[in-house]
């Protein structure tokens, strides 16, 4: 099982003719990837690699193709219309790795989406894979092995260090989601830990946090009440000085909620296992699996 996406994923790719989504669409697709289709207006006709057929819009490559997972490399500027055109063609899962969308777009984009049931990952993300199934976005596939612990982080880079630890542990994932570091995602920290908490294959959680905004009390809030599964929580941010963004719009310690210290509080109380050096994320999963006999 995994969450999100997997074999079945028909990938559309938006903006599969710019020179990062042609470079990333290339390793998706050597990674085994689905990709069914590209999208870029005005391109239509055209074919990708001499394999991937190019449409001027999402609708015609869902009605042409059968796509149902949305990758967006479109510029910040038009991000909001790429998203909202992939939802008005149908499209359950959309992926945006672009950086720099206004917030008032995302306030617009999720508003928009949320009573459709759509599912959106991102902006200003590295993505989604499930190991040996689908690659959507620009993770390194060579690091990630299939298995039964899932993923979420809201920093790209740690996702990768993370996934490395444990598969040189011999611990395999079932699903890596990064929610992505703007101060409005998509997809929640809160939301994926329910994606996690519902796959029957999904036997525990390492989670990803940092500084700024309180995504990770809203997932604390859950663990403590709802979360069957254990999860390993590690927070990124503990020496950043106060009210100086740190690389990411989301990153910004406003009030005593966004601090490091307060996160790994609120964790702590609701029941997570709290990791305080990056280096140490696999060592305790390991940990944590044996003692409770999930290894």
């Amino acid at each position: 099982m995994s969450v999100l996406v997997d074999k079945n994923t028909r990938l559309v790719v938006q903006g599969i003719t710019g020179r990062e989504g042609g470079f990333q669409t290339r390793r998706c697709m050597e990674y085994g990837t689905n990709v069914v289709a590209g999208v870029t207006p005005g391109r239509g006709g055209e074919t990708f690699d001499e394999k991937v057929p190019v449409f001027n819009t999402v609708q015609e490559a869902v009605d042409k193709t059968g796509a149902n997972c949305s990758l967006i490399f479109v510029p910040a500027a038009f991000c909001a219309d790429a998203v909202l055109e992939a939802a008005t063609a149908g499209i359950p899962v959309i992926v945006c790795i672009t950086e720099g969308i206004p917030a008032q777009d995302m306030v617009m984009v999720r508003n928009h989406l949320q009573p459709q049931g759509i599912r959106m990952v991102g902006p200003n993300c590295p993505g989604v894979i499930t190991p040996s199934q689908a690659r959507v976005g620009i993770m390194p596939g060579d690091v990630f092995s299939p298995g039964k612990v899932g993923v979420i982080s809201r920093s790209g880079t740690l996702v990768y260090e993370v996934v490395a630890q444990l598969t040189e542990l011999g611990i395999g994932q079932s699903t890596c989601i990064g929610v992505g570091g703007d101060s409005i995602v998509g997809t929640t920290p809160l939301e994926a830990l329910r994606l996690f908490d519902a796959d029957p294959d999904t036997s525990a959680v390492v989670f990803v946090g940092e500084i700024g905004g309180v995504g990770e009390q809203e997932a604390a809030e859950y663990i403590a009440t709802s979360m069957n599964k254990p999860v390993i929580a590690f927070v990124a941010g503990s020496t950043a000085p106060p009210g100086r963004r740190m690389g990411h719009a989301g990153a910004i310690i406003a009030g005593a909620s966004g601090t490091a210290q307060a996160k790994k509080e609120a964790l702590a109380a609701a029941g997570a296992i709290i990791v305080d050096s990056p280096a140490d994320i696999g060592t305790v999963t390991q940990k944590v699996l044996k003692e409770r006999r999930l290894l």
